[in-house]
């Protein structure tokens, strides 16, 4: 199994890719990355932001 690099894929988005792009490098599913994050929005933290971070800071996939 080769790692891809992080990067918000061109298919399989919802939003702006994060998920998508977090679950083909560790090898998940983009549900289960989307199931986590929503999980994740219940606990307090700077979650949104994050998620914003990575949208602008992540490079889409060529």
């Amino acid at each position: 199994m080769t790692a891809t690099t992080l990067s918000r894929p061109r298919h399989d988005r919802v939003l702006g890719g994060v998920c998508a792009g977090i679950a083909a490098r560790f090898g998940l599913t983009p549900w289960t990355v989307r199931g986590l994050f929503l999980l994740s929005c219940l606990l307090p933290g700077p979650q949104f932001l994050v998620y914003l971070a990575l949208w602008v800071l992540l490079p889409q996939e060529p």
